[in-house]
């Protein structure tokens, strides 16, 4: 593919980089002369290749062009825009400031053109690819996956995983946008607030936590069954404990298990406690529920994508009128 209006695209990359890396990068997007399409030509696809392997051997045979054809490519890049892209650390390749920020862009760029491909292809279908948490996918947009397949033309591919594997898809151009409820870097993301759900402790409905505001201290006495690493509610409780120099080897027990399902019939079956959203808890009335002493745990589930894609006709095929008025933020980011 051939690089459109290059001399546009270096001036808007130049103009923001030199602008300092602080200074968020979706202001490339109101530069005016930067509205046409760009395709990105081998040289970028070499870069987008270093960026995924972060060796140039391996770009080399991933590509099937020679090792020294991926130095000149990237080298050549490095003088269109003035700045190292990559560096070595200790024999590391390490990407430059400059580099995240390019890498970042061109995966927006090639959502666009995989978007606009779409469009050509399906002739009329709306294609949506979204990921979602477990909790957010198992219990919380059921009825918004009914109604976009009730519509007409509307096919759907869903990925329910933990967050880390998630932002790895968003990264790979694999998804149009994710809802998650974990953490991210809202230097490469863009997001959109989708709700605020508590963040509550399950127990056997029988068990003295019931109903109760119970401290860090006597749950540490219990089994904790908690989800894998790499999961936003995981990551929610680590840092809780931390708050209390505590962690998760503390506890009398911990088993990690990956599936919702089993965690709730071994709480039930009085295996032990685990620490899950409300909407979860609420789900089986033969779970009790209890609270951590303090400040109460409220976390955002939130819509995110590439910092600079334009998903609003997506989100807009997917979410009702309440959640519209939202996108309306987007306007002023993308």
């Amino acid at each position: 593919m051939k690089l459109k209006n290059r001399n546009l695209y270096k001036k808007a990359f130049r103009a923001e980089f030199f602008l300092g890396a602080q200074k968020k990068i979706s202001d490339i997007n109101r530069v005016e002369e930067f509205k046409e399409d760009i395709m990105l030509d081998h040289r970028t696809e070499t870069f987008m290749a270093v960026c995924n392997v972060m060796n140039y051997r391996e770009a080399a045979e991933l590509l099937h062009i020679t090792q020294p054809a991926v130095t000149q490519h990237i080298q050549f890049l490095e003088k269109e825009y003035g700045c190292r892209l990559f560096i070595y650390e200790n024999r590391k390749l390490i990407k430059t400031p400059a580099a995240q920020m390019l890498e970042d862009y061109l995966r927006s760029v090639q959502q666009r053109e995989n978007f606009l491909r779409e469009k050509i292809k399906n002739n009329g279908l709306r294609e949506l690819r979204i990921g979602a948490t477990k909790t957010i996918g198992d219990y919380v947009i059921t009825d918004r996956i009914h109604d976009f397949l009730n519509q007409p033309d509307t096919a759907l591919t869903l990925i329910v995983d933990n967050t880390k594997h998630l932002l790895h898809l968003l990264e790979q151009n694999t998804l149009d946008y994710a809802i998650i409820e974990g953490f991210f870097d809202k230097n490469r993301f863009g997001s959109q607030l989708y709700r605020r759900e508590p963040f509550v402790g399950i127990c056997p409905k029988d068990h003295p936590f019931a109903g109760r505001e119970v401290s860090v201290e006597e749950i540490l006495k219990e089994t904790l069954i908690h989800r894998e690493k790499g999961s936003g509610t995981l990551a929610i409780l680590e840092e809780k404990l931390l708050e209390h120099n505590e962690s998760l080897e503390r506890f009398h027990r911990h088993i990690c298990i990956s599936s919702f399902k089993m965690i709730i019939d071994l709480i039930k079956s009085g295996y032990g406690i685990s620490f899950v959203y409300e909407i979860l808890a609420k789900s089986d009335p033969e779970l009790g529920i209890f609270t951590l002493k303090g400040e109460p745990i409220v976390r955002e589930f939130n819509v995110i994508y590439l910092k600079h894609a334009d998903v609003r006709e997506k989100m807009e095929w997917f979410y009702d009128r309440v959640f519209r008025t939202l996108l309306n933020c987007l306007k002023c980011i993308i």
